[in-house]
């Protein structure tokens, strides 16, 4: 080893020891009559003194030479700091090590950024010299975060009897999902490999072949639109599990929160995790995955405005829309007309919303807006009292679809109680929505699409629906919702054949397609095929969430830009001709397209 010790392992019990220590130079002081250096590693920083009588000249000359992001061997004998120069902030603070010998190890450019300015520069600029990026404590204490996720979700499967299975990472494309990346097979000319999206099919089979209790940490790939808790490659914690229903799989993965919430933050949660259905996530919040740190949940008002002279609300109400709102208690004097444009526009431009209707409570009880003229007051007193309006309250509704009153009031909810400080930041909360749709339908092609994947089995009450009113048909489906943020997904799965088709009919899957893209499956399914189910949870994402951080890319090692590209190694990129003929492929000119 070229050290002794860390540069966060020294302390006052250190004193008169020899030391030597490597890393890298973090800050530099010249104090005239001798040099300071913080010599920084992962484990922490410690302060270098190269002054005389413990320094040679020779030494002091060379430590004038040093600067930021320079990597250093020095060695030399533990010392109390002075006591006006000891620094409680750091691990090390009350020592430093008096420098006897210094190498210099690897001289370094003068850096676009060092890790321990507080002003960082834009992610751009951070992605393309990551290396610099990752030295900075933050990120390495968020990698750290990573690491003892891991190994916790790792412990706990194993001491629940689960087998850890390598499933493959060159597949075949499915019709369903998003897009795959594929993979040109140099050997089958013509064909394609496709990257997983998920271990899905695979960990069935598992199933089939009586493994009863598996999990992995899966790389998976999804070419898809990206947003900041999205990436095209990604970690999951991948579990199926025979012979179970959705209470075992739930109950399982409450017991995993329970472990990481505990060990992670010292949160003690109450066990089993609160669950609400679909429908009612969406009547109370507009969103399959609410934010439940704090209320202002919408309230439906479309009976009301049904009565109203206002066409903007009567309108909607009997045609089949819906008026509803939410109440963002006290915050009427805190936004002003501007801001409450701001929040128009917010609604329109992001969620297609019609506009956004208003109204404050008065001191004397009364409700009032640009609109209110256009209510009697027997009405409004009705709105007020459906709101539980108090004086200073702001109310606002959407006048439009059932479906744009979801999406805009569920992102006017998440901006207020951002804006207005409705919850801790630091304070998490775990819960489960159930009983999701099993298929939601494509306008555009006029089909059904699978809600959560065309191998979820629908409950049993809902199966004599199947074939005849798939809207109706709820599905054996189970997602962990925490902060607001879907931190996993999971379902039964379909057992048997027949089920399997009839669901790949329903999704316009022909026999044809469903044999040549599925038949493996569908063979294996008759073959003594168990009841089984799983789930897969984001580990990225779960890391985002206990760590606090806003972005996912804050927690991958080198992630990908909302362009799906690698800003350090500048991938993709062009291959050579060569590798292109090997594969016989021709790359098409954006003019001959």
């Amino acid at each position: 080893m070229l050290r002794s010790h860390t540069c966060g392992e020294l302390r006052l019990d250190h004193v008169d020891t020899k030391a030597t220590l490597c890393g890298w130079v973090d800050g530099y002081r010249d104090h005239g009559g001798g040099i300071f250096i913080d010599l920084r590693d992962r484990y922490g920083l410690t302060q270098i003194c190269c002054g005389p009588p413990d320094s040679s000249t020779e030494l002091i000359e060379r430590a004038k030479k040093l600067r930021a992001e320079d990597v250093i061997r020095v060695t030399g004998s533990i010392q109390p700091r002075p006591k006006d120069q000891d620094n409680p902030k750091l691990a090390t603070g009350h020592i430093e090590l008096r420098a006897t010998q210094l190498e210099i190890l690897n001289k370094s450019k003068v850096p676009p950024f060092t890790p321990g300015q507080s002003d960082q520069p834009g992610e751009d600029l951070r992605l393309k010299h990551r290396y610099l990026d990752l030295r900075r404590d933050e990120m390495q204490k968020t990698l750290l975060l990573r690491s003892r996720v891991i190994k916790t979700m790792r412990d706990y499967f194993e001491e629940h009897d689960f087998i850890d299975v390598e499933t493959p990472i060159l597949g075949r494309s499915t019709p369903e999902g998003a897009r795959d990346y594929l993979v040109p097979s140099r050997v089958h000319r013509g064909s394609f490999y496709a990257l997983p999206q998920s271990p899905q099919l695979y960990k069935q089979i598992l199933m089939v072949a009586g493994l009863d209790r598996y999990v992995q940490v899966a790389r998976c790939f999804r070419d898809e639109d990206l947003r900041a808790d999205r990436q095209p490659e990604f970690t999951q914690l991948d579990m199926e599990m025979s012979f179970v229903d959705a209470d075992d799989i739930i109950g399982m993965i409450d017991g995993l929160m329970l472990r990481l919430a505990k060990d992670l933050t010292g949160i003690d949660l109450q066990l089993p995790l609160p669950r609400m259905t679909y429908d009612e996530a969406m009547e109370r919040f507009g969103h399959d995955a609410p934010d439940l740190r704090f209320g202002m949940e919408i309230v439906d008002c479309t009976d009301l405005a049904a009565e109203a002279e206002f066409r903007v609300f009567q309108q909607p109400a009997t045609t089949g829309g819906a008026v509803r709102g939410i109440n963002a208690k006290g915050a009427a004097p805190k936004y002003s007309r501007r801001q409450i444009d701001e929040l128009t526009d917010y609604v329109k431009h992001d969620f297609g919303a019609k506009g956004l209707a208003w109204f404050r409570m008065e001191e004397d009880g009364s409700l009032w807006s640009p609109i209110s003229k256009n209510f009697d007051a027997a009405l409004l007193k009705k709105f007020a009292e459906r709101m539980a309006a108090e004086s200073g309250d702001l109310m606002l509704f959407i006048a439009d679809s059932w479906e744009v009153s979801c999406k805009a009031l569920y992102g006017l909810r998440k901006r207020l109680g951002a804006e207005l400080k409705l919850y801790d930041p630091k304070h998490m909360h775990f819960s489960w929505v159930v009983e999701f749709p099993m298929f939601e339908h494509d306008d555009e092609e006029d089909r059904w699409v699978a809600m959560h994947h065309p191998f979820t089995a629908p409950r049993d009450q809902d199966l004599a629906m199947l074939e005849t009113e798939p809207k109706k048909c709820r599905a054996k489906a189970y997602d962990l919702v925490i902060n607001g943020s879907e931190a996993g997904g999971g379902t039964v799965r379909i057992h048997d054949s027949a089920t399997q088709q009839v669901v790949f009919k329903l999704l316009g899957i022909d026999e044809q397609t469903s044999k040549e893209r599925f038949g493996f499956l569908l063979d294996a399914l008759q073959y003594g095929a168990p009841p089984h189910a799983g789930i897969a949870l984001g580990i990225d994402r779960v890391v985002m969430l206990f760590g606090g951080l806003e972005s996912i890319r804050d927690c991958i090692a080198f992630p990908k830009t909302q362009r799906a590209t690698d800003l350090m190694t500048e991938a993709p990129g062009e291959v050579d001709r060569k590798q292109l003929d090997e594969l016989n492929i021709r790359v098409v000119p954006l003019s001959e397209k």
